[in-house]
């Protein structure tokens, strides 16, 4: 788990892993990034803070078409795998309403997204997806949040598919592996457009967020709380997601 609290700590875990995947990311970029972390989010939150004891459960969405299938296996930070994109850091902060809305720790947080060209892996071979990936497992991961509730992972910008607005899917657990909540985080779209001129992403995606299926009517607690960054250094991402603990 990494200590975003912890300079030193944090600096050094993003040089290994970013120098590990031969990433054309900055480290101290992105370490400047996560500094702004601590910072005011949209919507007025921050990662580490207590709060009142108001909060709003976030909307629960589908885990499907292409939930992991092996969780458990997937216990790392790290998510990237061979996945080509530009690289991304997603830090969760887990609430608990039923306990005033105070940080939840020990609890499972599961991620997991399709690539840059909006293939998922562990599926495949099929009309939803054509390419085979069924027996890889590139962008899908499992942390335990500290004692502040949180929990980050090293991934890249999800790409996008027909019919679905860029995303990632979270699911929070106990731990006897009961789910507490199945949820998404979207995207800003003008964030989305910028990524997308990369050459390692298909363009534009074709959904926006106000006419996708599962976001119509819950975007504003789906979309996450900040997202920093540009497509030189990669991009930090933060989100607040409040459970029934």
């Amino acid at each position: 788990m990494i200590n975003l609290n912890n300079k030193m700590e944090r600096k050094e875990f993003l040089k290994k892993i970013f120098f590990s995947l031969g990433s054309f990311l900055s480290v101290s970029a992105l370490l400047n990034a996560c500094e702004n972390l601590t910072q005011k989010t949209t919507t007025g939150n921050t990662l580490n803070q207590t709060t009142s004891g108001s909060c709003t459960i976030s909307p629960s969405e589908t885990k499907g078409p292409f939930p992991i299938k092996t969780p458990s296996d997937l216990a790392k930070a790290n998510i990237v795998s061979d996945r080509k994109g530009i690289p991304l850091l997603v830090t969760i902060k887990i609430q608990n309403k039923n306990n005033n809305c105070k940080d939840l720790s020990n609890v499972m947080v599961d991620i997991w997204h399709c690539d840059a060209e909006g293939n998922y892996s562990e599926y495949g071979g099929t009309g939803m997806q054509s390419i085979d990936y069924t027996s890889v497992h590139f962008l899908r991961g499992r942390q335990t949040t500290n004692e502040k509730g949180e929990v980050s992972f090293i991934t890249i910008y999800p790409g996008w598919y027909r019919g679905r607005a860029p995303h990632i899917h979270v699911e929070i657990l106990d731990n006897n592996n009961k789910s507490l909540l199945s949820t998404q985080i979207a995207f800003p779209e003008d964030i989305s457009d910028t990524v997308y001129t990369n050459s390692n992403y298909k363009g534009k995606a074709d959904t926006s967020n106000s006419s996708d299926n599962v976001f119509s009517n819950s975007i504003s607690l789906n979309m996450a709380d900040s997202i920093k960054g540009n497509n030189n250094d990669g991009y930090t991402l933060s989100k607040i997601i409040t459970v029934n603990g």
